[in-house]
């Protein structure tokens, strides 16, 4: 059993944030997957699909690693059946990277996880919200809403980074990073 975890911050505030994007993407793949209702535990919320049980931290981003001990232990499961899906500024909006391991790369939530689990080769599909503006701080990009039309292409992006997660279950992390990472959704 895999679990995907989509890394943001709960509460509607954050609902449309560009720090959201895990969450935006679990709530596609369930949607599209026809999931189970969303179940609350103490430091996550989950929903689970015929191959994966979908995960969203409910202890905001930079505390991310206390929602993967808790359901690592709940689920019975390893590092190595871990699924990260988060947002990168340092990726262009409309385009997607998938990792079989890597560094945080600066990201907090990431770096949770990292040092929750004491592992950095968990697979990791990073949706692009970039490039962040020079004149703006980074927190202040991240915690921005996204403009309409960067919803519109974020729509497509998530639909591309669904089939990414099936082919990542169906037939391996290689097999997905030959198929999407230099895929680019144009707007």
């Amino acid at each position: 059993m895999k679990l995907v975890f989509g890394l943001g911050n709960p509460g509607p505030r954050y609902a449309f944030n560009r720090h959201n994007v895990g969450f935006m993407f679990v709530d596609r793949y369930s949607s599209i997957k026809r999931c189970t209702d969303w179940e609350r535990r103490h430091y996550y919320s989950f929903s689970s699909c015929e191959q994966c049980v979908l995960i969203k931290p409910m202890t905001y981003m930079n505390l991310s690693g206390r929602a993967v001990e808790e359901s690592l232990k709940d689920f019975s499961c390893k590092a190595d059946d871990i699924i990260v899906v988060y947002d990168d500024v340092d990726l262009a909006c409309g385009r997607l990277r998938i990792r079989a391991k890597g560094s945080s790369g600066g990201h907090k939530g990431l770096q949770s996880i990292i040092d929750s689990t004491g592992r950095s080769d968990f697979v990791r599909i990073r949706i692009g919200i970039g490039p962040k503006p020079e004149a703006v701080d980074l927190v202040d990009y991240v915690l921005e809403d996204f403009s309409e039309g960067e919803l519109q292409l974020l729509d497509r992006v998530l639909d591309v980074a669904a089939d990414a997660l099936q082919v990542i279950l169906n037939e391996g992390v290689d097999k997905a990073m030959s198929l999407f990472n230099s895929y680019e959704v144009i707007s």
